[in-house]
């Protein structure tokens, strides 16, 4: 009888010993080798688009600074880590804040301007102004969830679940509903040329469509300057999403941009980023499918028939520049 418990015990030990073993070559490969990426925001439109699947190299990263122009994975800049050294070491490289991807267009030691100029914005590196054939040339339309009355009282019965919590005063329910409403509203990049039936990257219901009074489609127009005021930091000139912007970046600071940027949150909102927090450069589309969900496999059992309508075939397997 001892002997079997013994047995078991042991072989217990080595089932334990192997899962450890496994996990940690998991978490090592994860963190030193390759990351596998979902694009969960329209901010790199029309060069990645929501729903698409990307390979990313996150060794070289390692040892070798990333370059301008590169696409890059990096972790949240608005996270906020634990000042326990191993649970930042935890957060930093297996399980923390969200990823996000943008491009590198500034690097240590660059001085970026940003600059309107016939109306429109440009980018000045060390002087030369920058050419950017990578920015999104379709304006934006706005598009709820649902349909518009039910997005309104869907946002309103959010608003009174979000106050109570907050206990937060009655006069305060126009801040709470727009925090609310925007849950349900996406800005997708938007062909007129075309009808909404065969849009190039996004399945665009029309009724779901926001228009104005005169039923209007209005339009974001690209290359059209963010009107909002910078804001001086430590000499530097930036904040607010504005186009306008000047700073020196510091040893080991980046300046990274959305290639949609009339719907990017980039550094021109917070500011440059610390190279500590890259992870990874965006190397390879595998796939691309027009979902929100990271289970899209439940898309595909739940709506087996309308699920292939947002598949794009044609940005498979391509590199990404």
């Amino acid at each position: 009888m001892n002997q079997g418990k013994k047995c078991m015990r042991s072989s217990f030990a080595r089932n334990v010993a192997e899962f450890l073993f496994y996990f940690a070559l998991v978490v090592l490969i994860r963190t030193i080798g390759f990351g596998l990426y979902q694009v969960p925001t329209g901010s790199m439109e029309t060069t990645m688009l929501v729903g698409e699947r990307f390979f990313a190299d996150k060794l070289t990263p390692l040892f070798k600074s990333v370059k301008r122009g590169e696409i890059i994975s990096f972790n949240d800049p608005y996270y906020q880590y634990s000042k326990n050294p191993m649970m930042q070491f935890v957060e930093e490289y297996i399980w923390g804040p969200s990823n996000w991807t943008k491009r590198v267009i500034g690097i240590p030691g660059d001085h970026v301007q940003g600059k309107i100029e016939d109306g429109k914005p440009v980018i000045y590196i060390n002087g030369e102004k920058l050419d950017e054939p990578y920015l999104n040339k379709y304006p934006l339309i706005e598009v709820f969830d649902d349909e518009p009355a039910k997005v309104v009282a869907r946002a309103q019965r959010d608003v009174m679940s979000m106050m109570s919590k907050d206990h937060a005063k009655v006069n305060d329910f126009e801040n709470y509903f727009a925090r609310a409403f925007e849950n349900h509203v996406f800005h997708r990049s938007y062909d007129p040329s075309v009808s909404f039936a065969n849009q190039p990257f996004y399945v665009i219901n029309e009724r779901f469509v926001q228009r104005d009074a005169n039923g209007n489609l209005p339009l974001i127009m690209p290359r059209t300057p963010i009107k909002t005021k910078p804001q001086m930091h430590n000499g530097n000139l930036w904040g607010n999403g504005s186009d306008e912007f000047d700073i020196k970046l510091g040893k080991n600071q980046y300046w990274l941009m959305g290639d949609n940027r009339q719907g990017s949150k980039d550094a021109r909102t917070w500011g440059p980023l610390d190279g500590k927090h890259i992870h990874g450069r965006i190397l390879f589309r595998i796939w691309s499918i027009d979902s929100q969900s990271w289970l899209w496999l439940f898309d595909l059992i739940a709506h087996p028939i309308d699920f292939w309508k947002h598949v794009r075939w044609n940005r498979f397997f391509q590199p990404v520049h």
